[in-house]
């Protein structure tokens, strides 16, 4: 089975940040910006966000819109797309919110932890290995061969900077908010990495559009030249 064309999704501050060092999540995007996000979640048939960023912001990662997710039944598509996370280290909470909301669960982790992320999990998820360390193609294989064609994927900073190094990115959606974090122990959208390239390979700009006061820009990074 083909992999999944894998989009990746963050909204940043014009300082490249994902969020604050705050308890709370800061919010970058405005109203128009999340209902798009939405938009983009019910065209996708699974979405991933990494265990850090489960932990930090416990989101339910749903298509909120019911008009969407009828939409979704009606093309014989389940309800909600299948959510996914990766996780090396099993620390996993049974109690976050992802776990009970939406639809179907899968669990990425490696040989060491799997054990650990079954007994914590039990029948709220399907939990899969991907070896004795973290191999983001046999990941992308995996959801491939469960029938996912398009991939979302909400972050945190580490996953986006492993996805863009080892170039796997199809699309890159960046919506940039006119804030400064300017806070070193935030989290960024992009951490040091060898990227494909170099410095001075140039991705090709699909759209640029301004969302109220959010510019979403949309990359095509394996496009570079």
């Amino acid at each position: 089975m083909p992999r999944p064309y894998v989009i990746l999704s963050a909204a940043m501050s014009v300082d490249g940040f994902l969020d604050d060092t705050s308890p709370e999540r800061l919010l970058l995007s405005n109203s128009e910006d999340f209902d798009r996000v939405d938009e983009v979640r019910a065209s996708c048939d699974a979405i991933l966000i990494g265990a850090t960023t489960m932990r930090r912001d416990n989101p339910r990662l749903l298509v909120n819109s019911e008009e969407r997710r009828a939409a979704r039944i009606a093309e014989g598509r389940s309800e909600y797309p299948l959510k996914v996370t990766v996780t090396a280290s099993g620390d996993l909470d049974a109690g976050l919110k992802f776990w009970h909301f939406g639809g179907e669960k899968v669990v990425f982790t490696v040989d060491s932890a799997v054990d650990k992320v079954k007994a914590t999990l039990g029948d709220l998820t399907d939990v899969v290995s991907v070896g004795p360390e973290l191999d983001w193609g046999l990941v992308l294989d995996e959801l491939g061969r469960r029938g996912v064609g398009r991939l979302m994927v909400e972050g945190g900073g580490t996953i986006h900077t492993q996805i863009m190094a080892q170039n796997l990115a199809d699309e890159v959606h960046l919506a940039v908010a006119p804030l400064l974090v300017g806070q070193a122990d935030a989290p960024k959208f992009l951490g040091t990495a060898d990227y494909p390239g170099g410095s001075t390979a140039r991705m090709r700009l699909l759209e640029a559009r301004a969302i109220g006061d959010v510019v979403l820009l949309r990359y095509a990074p394996k496009e570079r030249g």
